[in-house]
């Protein structure tokens, strides 16, 4: 992991204006305003000790892996960077419990409806995923308790936002036709159906699609307005079919979908490409 910047231990009048000026960015944003990162760095640098705009660029990171961490957005220009120290930690999650102004941005933006685009552009639109990161720490370790107190769970907010998640599915009907009209396969692509739709929810996947050779693709579609390593939910019964048909299974990750789409794939069993959190326990009687 990149080490933080190691001349002079960040006193804590500087994590706190560090964090306060990350948080005024991230609202911004959140609302759709335009800032320039490099005013906001050139203006903190007064308020810190003899700090380079570099060493403030790693600090936003650690503040952006922070945030993802606690299921919150983060600003997508500074990709999150962990090995952060505890202070830091404690100075996000009690800006978190307080910035009335950002959980108000966070919450428009998770809950804003959403539209696939009529004319979608493709070009550029496949990432490479994420790759597993190997956790050094054990949380307990890192941060103290393990259930640590936040106002919310942003991504949660969002996954249930059905305006985004109906408007991801269409971009990725598009998608398949397109892709299977590009290879020849035109009868193909006339078949792509949009199955949470016409046969409704539970099957395990949204969209039918096919290879070229006519194999069946059963792909989940999830979707978010925020960056690529952005934690997403999975149910139970996606993960099951994911197991039961790994040949056929896709999971679609859209992200940045408001701004230009961009998507990568995993395929075959979830459990062997993510990591799987268990975050609910249905209780039951019977």
């Amino acid at each position: 992991m990149a080490a933080e910047d190691s001349r002079t231990p960040w006193s804590q009048e500087e994590i706190e204006a560090t964090v306060e000026d990350y948080f005024q960015m991230l609202a911004l944003e959140l609302s759709g305003q335009a800032y320039s990162k490099s005013r906001h760095r050139l203006a903190l640098l007064p308020r810190l000790n003899n700090r380079t705009e570099g060493a403030i660029e790693r600090k936003h990171q650690n503040i952006s892996a922070i945030l993802k961490e606690l299921n919150a957005p983060w600003i997508i220009g500074y990709k999150p960077l962990s090995n952060y120290q505890q202070a830091l930690y404690d100075a996000v999650v009690a800006r978190l419990a307080k910035d009335d102004a950002f959980d108000r941005a966070a919450i428009d933006a998770v809950e804003r409806p959403a539209v696939a685009p009529s004319v979608p552009d493709f070009r550029g639109l496949l990432a490479e995923a994420p790759a597993i990161r190997v956790v050094e720490e054990t949380p307990t370790e890192r941060y103290g308790p393990m259930r640590t107190p936040v106002r919310r769970d942003y991504l949660a907010v969002e996954a249930r936002n059905r305006s985004l998640g109906q408007a991801g599915e269409e971009f990725v009907v598009a998608y398949e036709r397109f892709r299977l009209h590009s290879l020849g396969a035109k009868r193909l692509a006339d078949r792509v159906e949009h199955v949470s739709q016409t046969r409704g929810d539970g099957l395990g996947y949204d969209v039918l699609s096919f290879d070229v050779n006519g194999a069946e693709r059963f792909i989940e579609v999830k979707t978010t307005a925020f960056g690529r390593e952005a934690p997403f939910y999975v149910s139970r019964n996606e993960l099951q079919l994911s197991k039961e048909a790994p040949g056929q299974f896709r999971l679609y990750r859209l992200f940045e979908f408001r701004k230009r789409p961009r998507m990568f794939e995993l395929r075959g069993p979830l459990n062997e490409r993510c990591r799987l959190d268990a975050v609910t326990y249905l209780a039951s009687f019977t």
